[in-house]
């Protein structure tokens, strides 16, 4: 009996270090705390950008007497940004097929060239904003300009910390390589990226081309 009662002991503490490393890697994997958390915080930032939508929606017509869209804005201009931030999220895709090929190198220059060209994107954006304030299209033009100003504005300043975090991520792959945590970051990343690929589209259909089109 006593011979019984050991085995089982024993077998019970062979068992625990099992359940606890399968446990470890489930929490490192797609049904991970961070990833649910990280899910939760770009619907969050959706619920933002949906109720800038609907500002400059409501606001896209109070002109007060000042500049409408066909008159200042430049479509030229901004379908080349629009291609800058396509083409980041097709360079992002390749760094996340290295990343699974555990090729840190090719990650990493990946990586770089979408941060380069999420600079020109931002690089760009500050380029029309300045023109459009030389021209006296200043935020506190209209409620069309207002609107225009914020909705855009908050979509760069998501791009800029976009490079950063990608800045981080290029120091953490240095550092650590590709080992499970970087690879969690990296996809949140990505996913972060793709979501303001998608927003961009809405903006520049909703304000840029329907703008000039009415």
């Amino acid at each position: 009996m006593a011979d019984k009662l050991d085995q089982q002991s024993r077998n019970e503490a062979a068992a625990s270090p099992t359940f606890h490393l399968m446990e470890d890697e489930h929490g490192h994997g797609h049904g991970s705390p961070t990833m649910l958390g990280f899910w939760i915080y770009l619907m969050s930032d959706a619920l933002i950008f949906a109720g800038l939508f609907a500002t400059f929606g409501v606001l896209s017509t109070s002109y007060a007497g000042g500049p409408t869209p066909r008159e200042i804005f430049e479509l030229p201009l901004v379908a080349l940004n629009t291609a800058i931030l396509l083409v980041s999220s097709i360079t992002f895709g390749f760094a996340m097929l290295a990343m699974e090929g555990g090729k840190v190198r090719t990650v990493q220059l990946w990586m770089l060239v979408t941060g380069l060209l999420g600079a020109a994107f931002v690089g760009v954006e500050l380029y029309e904003f300045a023109n459009l304030i030389a021209e006296g299209a200043t935020p506190q033009r209209s409620g069309f300009l207002s609107a225009f100003f914020t909705l855009v504005s908050t979509h760069g300043l998501h791009v800029t910390l976009g490079i950063v975090w990608i800045l981080v991520m290029l120091v953490q792959l240095q550092q650590r390589g590709l080992h499970v945590e970087n690879k969690r970051r990296l996809m949140c990343l990505s996913m972060f990226w793709h979501f303001l690929d998608v927003i961009w589209i809405g903006v520049f259909t909703f304000v840029y081309l329907l703008g000039t089109i009415r």
